[in-house]
């Protein structure tokens, strides 16, 4: 009989229930906090906004005013954050890299077989290229930051995460 077969619900399951999706969005939300740009680009969204730069807005009660900038900033500021998150989640240098490792560790674990599944090429594979393909092909981290300046460019009634990565994710997509 071969090995049972390992759905991405049963990882996903195994991470919620070790407490490693809490982990990881700890880890995503101290990040966040310590991004300097972001934090400078709130509060100088939040000075040129047009709430507080208009006449009479020091007449305005705090609770007002603070309703009146989430009205105002809050889509902006958080498409911002989104993409910061995005950015995070597919470094493959930090904590995407940390994030793709736990999974196929998790996956493996569920599936009996040994890590990794699929082990890093040299570093002289990477960077052979060869001419027939060197204009097709592009690197994953190009695709990563495609799909991160794709998702940053939605809609701000649009979905915040890829459809790649929505479609997994939909019950809907189960067949």
């Amino acid at each position: 009989m071969g090995s049972p077969v390992i759905s991405p619900e049963d990882v996903l399951e195994t991470l919620m229930n070790d407490g490693t999706i809490d982990a990881i969005r700890l880890k995503i939300i101290n990040q966040l906090k310590a991004n300097e740009e972001l934090k400078s680009n709130t509060i100088k969204m939040v000075e040129q906004s047009r709430v507080l730069n208009t006449p009479g807005a020091e007449k305005q009660t705090k609770r007002e005013l603070f309703d009146a900038l989430r009205q105002e900033l809050e889509t902006p500021v958080l498409e911002k954050a989104s993409k910061s998150v995005w950015e995070l989640i597919l470094d493959q240098n930090g904590l995407g890299k940390e994030i793709s490792d736990t999974v196929e560790k998790v996956f493996c674990q569920l599936s009996g077989l040994e890590p990794p599944l699929f082990p890093s090429l040299s570093s002289e594979k990477e960077n052979e290229v060869t001419p027939s393909t060197s204009s097709k092909k592009r690197s994953f981290n190009d695709m990563s930051k495609e799909e991160v300046d794709r998702v940053a460019q939605e809609p701000a009634n649009g979905p915040v995460m890829p459809e790649s990565i929505t479609s997994v994710l939909s019950p809907n997509s189960r067949k």
